[in-house]
């Protein structure tokens, strides 16, 4: 099947689940109204809250609240390209596969797509959401499919069973997405240092090591396991991976960075790895950040733009920012700042002078950077924002 057959036939299959694609976020919205009461709307609300405090039993109650069969399609809609991501990039790698187990598999939709197209090989999809797993083993009933079980297990309180040669595992491993990760040494560089007791801490307060502890015991000595996470970050990428590492597993391929949209946010996600055991390791675990499309930086050719009144002369979001101001040619420190915020992260706050021009550069230990350049005329702006970022500090 190639890619482009293959993608039709996902999206049909997305459109039997009741699944819809939108691009405009008006458009959704106004469909998601029609479909629930206000009531109904202040209930999903309320359990969106509290599925961020990380608490399994609030993340079980979004999830079965989710899995309602008036609300799962329009919920998941926002999902679709994901699905679609995910779901064909999982598919080509099921080929050498007999034994599937999905980690983490909600109400069936990936889970069901791959076992409809591998009839000869057999798939088991597990959950800690009840009311998921009932959705799921309805829809697969409808399709009368036989190579196909789901189970409610909650890894946490009971060990899985069974031996796999590939197990997928998609936002399931790293639940909690407001855990900023582990911090680099300081704000100067992106490097972490090897503290275990800090990796420790990350695996269990976001439950990765209980998770990845467990599918580790039931994947066969020579098999493979699927891993994407919401880990984009470099804080949250560094102890995924050292704790894929520590474990013995290995990449079988380079890591592919993830992109979709939920409907019209974009989002990067991933990175999606292959991952096995054994073997000798030809492919280096990349702790750095990603190349990012900052603007190129030349400071000669910045001191001679003219620029736009409204706009800076020079401003970089991306981790290459750093360079940049290391760049800077007889930078002047005019003031600066270093300081811990409420939320943990050390952050160096710096206005200065660089032959005539005036900057203002940030960093933290949460890989943030960011360097604005402007002429001296319009220096009192930098001193204002250099202000503004002293006072989210306190």
């Amino acid at each position: 099947m190639t890619h482009h057959s293959l993608q039709q036939a996902f999206r049909e299959y997305l459109a039997w689940w009741g699944f819809k694609h939108f691009s405009s976020d008006r458009d959704y919205f106004a469909w998601q109204r029609q479909q629930f009461s206000s009531e109904e709307l202040k209930q999903l609300a309320l359990h969106v809250e509290r599925k961020r405090t990380g608490d399994c039993r609030d993340e079980i109650a979004f999830y079965d609240l989710a899995a309602q069969p008036k609300l799962y399609p329009v919920l998941y809609s926002q999902r679709y390209e994901y699905y679609e991501e995910i779901g064909v990039r999982t598919t080509a790698h099921l080929s050498q596969a007999k034994d599937v187990l999905d980690f983490g598999c909600g109400i069936g939709v990936l889970t069901i797509f791959y076992a409809r197209l591998f009839p000869e090989k057999n798939f088991i999809g597990v959950d800690r959401s009840p009311a998921s797993i009932v959705v799921a083993r309805e829809r697969a009933d409808k399709l009368g499919l036989h190579n196909l079980r789901f189970e409610c297990v909650d890894v946490e309180a009971e060990p899985l069973s069974g031996s796999y040669d590939l197990v997928v595992t998609t936002h399931a491993l790293v639940q909690a997405e407001q855990d900023r990760g582990l911090p680099s040494r300081s704000w100067r560089t992106f490097e972490r240092g090897r503290n275990l007791s800090q990796q420790r801490s990350f695996e269990e307060r976001t439950g990765l090591a209980v998770r990845l502890d467990g599918l580790c015991r039931v994947m066969s000595s020579s098999g493979r396991i699927i891993v994407s996470e919401k880990t984009r970050q470099l804080a949250r990428r560094v102890p995924l991976q050292r704790a894929l590492a520590n474990r013995g597993l290995q990449l079988a391929e380079r890591p592919a960075l993830i992109r979709y949209r939920t409907v019209e946010e974009v989002v990067d996600d991933g990175p999606f790895y292959v991952l096995g055991r054994g073997g000798e390791a030809t492919l280096n675990w990349d702790e750095g950040p990603e190349q990012d499309q900052g603007p190129p930086f030349n400071p000669d050719a910045v001191s001679m733009s003219a620029g736009d009144v409204d706009m800076p002369l020079y401003e970089n979001h991306w981790p290459s920012a750093q360079g940049a101001w290391e760049g800077l040619k007889d930078r002047q420190v005019i003031r600066e700042t270093t300081r811990q915020a409420p939320d943990g992260r050390q952050v160096h706050a710096e206005r200065g002078s660089s032959r005539g021009l005036h900057y203002l550069y940030c960093a933290n230990t949460f890989d943030q950077r960011q360097l604005v350049i402007v002429e001296e005329a319009r220096s009192a702006m930098l001193d204002e924002y250099y202000q503004e970022i002293l006072r989210g500090l306190t």
